[in-house]
């Protein structure tokens, strides 16, 4: 809930309306110009480049296969494997590190002597800001060729322990809203509220979620970013390994933060709870309120630490508007769970405690608008980014969902400014109104064991005067309540605040999500570099007339080519030998490619016979551009063949 301060009469609440629809003018014009004017970074690894390319044709096999990424990424001694066509490894061990002057280069060592055919080349490692990532390519020796090699069909850090993961994330940041939102809510807006137990619930689960969760994240590390088998959850070996990487240590550090705060509860809703001097309770409020907010920091900059924030451009300017991120939406969303229990579980929270959150709540929507600004330049950068990408698709959906939460928050105002007014004018008769409720009434006895209460209690036994005691505070609470419940602003006000908690919940599920997908700047960058690489060179269809003359019986004709589409990758070649009559059947068809400049070829392409006099072939891979020298076999008898050639520009 975003409100601010109420006051009465419709001009009031037209002006904050107005400064509202301005605040999202100019956030709207920041979000394009800061879009508009970006510049290319990464987060999140992906493949930028390989050597040999990724369906390259090389004449020998190479020595090593190099693999660039766009950021810093962890590998192990099996992050990069290169299978020959039987699927046997064709590496000689663990890949090497060549990084220089910028660029993140893994290489791998090749067997000597290996065979012509396809290779498959492929990796898996971990990304500076904690996220698997994986992939495959292929080359060829000679000649492509049928290939054995099956990879996972499940997705690296999908699957059950994906799924699980990825529960884990979501219940972690849910838990930390709670338990931190929640003791904001009691420190800075309703002080009374510690004692109250289903706040004091609140916030324990919050703290038992986020430890539970985080306790799950820690175990479920290995297998996330490795082998995908729940069973290697337990395994120490790989526990040890989770341990030694920022992710890992990360965790850790989030657990060692919970057993502080941990002590801050214990204090809050104790000492705190307890302390009835005004002067005393003042100072354990400011003391409570600076190692909370050291703590809730700490436990948010774990998240920055090994996320997002952590890699690509800033880094040092993107960690801590990260934690400032995290924390104000911890104040505006936790907080408004809190409001919520104390609506609808709390008889007595006051109108005052609700206009203070209101305060909170849109000071935190101030923090969110600028941080969340900078985080989306620095992760999307672009509008094609923004619109072309699952990330960028996703922060779209966040930022409507944060707008439609916005709005219903400014009805929640009005409800707000209601409830005050009501408090202020008509309490006390709401007060004496159910103080003088009586069995007459509305045949409640209450009141007349109230009295008993009253005058006997000096007079019966201390566990019947306790009784009495009990007995008289649960009509009190019952009276309350009903008076409660009767205010129809505070209904309002609760059933407000319910649909703003709803639309929190969705709003930190699709967060979870957003925070686990690639950046739309990475996935741009990756694709741009990936097309530089793979895409090929199209020039338009090559077609050939070539005579030939074999020396026998029907020996002479004329052979014609169609290479198409004509460019670099995959071609459909179509052959066709015709006589000084028309189509001439012949036995057989060879056709070859050499690449003379580059020393590549001859590589051969032996044709299909689809009728009399035309061959076909498909899937014929151009490795590059250049003059290729195209030759023909022909073979018109068992005894009388040439070959004729042609140099012609392809791609």
């Amino acid at each position: 809930m975003t409100a601010t301060v109420p006051h009465s009469g419709p001009s009031p609440i037209r002006r904050p309306l107005a400064a509202v629809a301005l605040l999202a003018t100019l956030i709207s014009l920041l979000f394009g110009l800061v879009l508009a004017g970006a510049s290319p970074a990464s987060a999140h690894a992906a493949l930028t480049g390989s050597d040999p390319q990724d369906g390259a044709v090389v004449a020998t096999a190479p020595k090593e296969v190099t693999l660039t990424f766009s950021e810093q990424i962890a590998m192990g001694d099996g992050s990069i494997r290169v299978l020959d066509p039987g699927g046997k490894r064709a590496d000689t061990g663990a890949p090497r590190d060549l990084t220089s002057g910028g660029a993140v280069r893994y290489g791998i060592t090749l067997h000597g002597g290996l065979p012509d055919g396809t290779y498959t080349v492929a990796w898996q490692a971990v990304s500076v800001d904690s996220h698997p990532v994986a992939g495959a390519f292929t080359f060829s020796v000679g000649a492509p060729s049928e290939t054995t090699v099956t990879l996972p069909s499940t997705e690296v850090g999908g699957g059950l322990v994906g799924t699980l993961y990825g529960i884990a994330r979501y219940a972690a940041y849910a838990g930390f809203i709670l338990l931190a939102g929640g003791s904001a809510f009691v420190l800075a807006c309703w002080r009374d509220g510690a004692g109250a137990r289903p706040l004091q619930r609140l916030v324990v689960r919050g703290w038992v979620t986020l430890t539970v969760a985080t306790l799950a994240m820690l175990l479920l590390r290995n297998p996330y970013t490795g082998s995908g088998k729940i069973a290697d959850a337990f395994d120490l070996g790989g526990l040890q390994a989770v341990l030694d990487t920022k992710p890992g240590a990360a965790l850790v550090s989030r657990l060692l933060l919970l057993g502080a705060s941990a002590l801050f509860i214990a204090v809050l809703f104790g000492a705190y709870a307890k302390r009835e001097d005004e002067k005393e309770k003042q100072d354990l409020t400011f003391g409570l309120a600076i190692g909370g907010t050291v703590i809730a920091a700490g436990i948010a900059g774990t998240w920055a630490l090994a996320e997002h924030a952590s890699t690509g451009i800033q880094p040092g300017i993107a960690m801590p508007v990260d934690v400032l991120h995290l924390l104000a939406v911890a104040a505006w969303l936790g907080g408004l769970a809190a409001l919520l229990v104390a609506l609808y579980r709390t008889p007595d929270i006051t109108s005052g405690a609700v206009r203070r959150f209101s305060r909170l709540a849109f000071g935190s929507v101030l923090v969110l608008a600028a941080t969340g600004l900078y985080q989306s330049w620095r992760q999307v950068g672009s509008w094609s980014a923004l619109t072309g990408t699952r990330y960028g698709v996703l922060l779209l959906i966040k930022v409507a969902l944060v707008a439609v939460l916005i709005g219903v928050a400014w009805i929640s105002r009005r409800w707000t400014g209601r409830l005050a007014d009501g408090v202020r004018d008509a309490g006390g008769e709401a007060g004496e109104e159910a103080g003088g409720e009586s069995a007459a009434v509305d045949g409640d006895p209450g009141d007349g064991a109230a009295e008993k209460a009253d005058s006997d209690a000096g007079d019966v036994a201390p566990e019947r005067a306790a009784q009495l005691a009990r007995q008289n505070a649960a009509l009190t609470a019952t009276r309350k309540k009903r008076a409660r419940d009767a205010d129809p602003d505070r209904s309002g006000l609760r059933r407000s605040v319910l649909v703003e908690t709803g639309i929190a919940v969705v709003l930190l599920a699709v967060t979870t999500i957003l925070t686990s997908t690639e950046p739309g700047r990475t996935e741009e960058e990756a694709a741009r570099s990936t097309t530089a690489a793979t895409v090929p060179d199209t020039a338009g269809p090559v077609n050939l007339s070539l005579p030939f003359d074999t020396g026998g019986q029907n020996g002479k004709g004329t052979v014609r080519l169609d290479i198409s589409p004509g460019g670099t990758g995959s071609n459909e070649l179509h052959v066709w030998t015709d006589g000084p009559a028309g189509p001439l059947d012949v036995p057989e068809v060879k056709v070859s490619f050499t690449l003379e400049s580059k020393d590549i070829g001859p590589l051969p392409v032996v044709p299909d016979r689809l009728t009399a006099g035309h061959w076909t072939a498909s899937g014929v891979q151009i490795p590059m551009a250049g003059d290729w020298k195209v030759e023909v076999t022909v073979r018109t008898s068992d005894i009388d063949q040439t070959t004729v050639d042609k140099n012609v520009k392809i791609g």
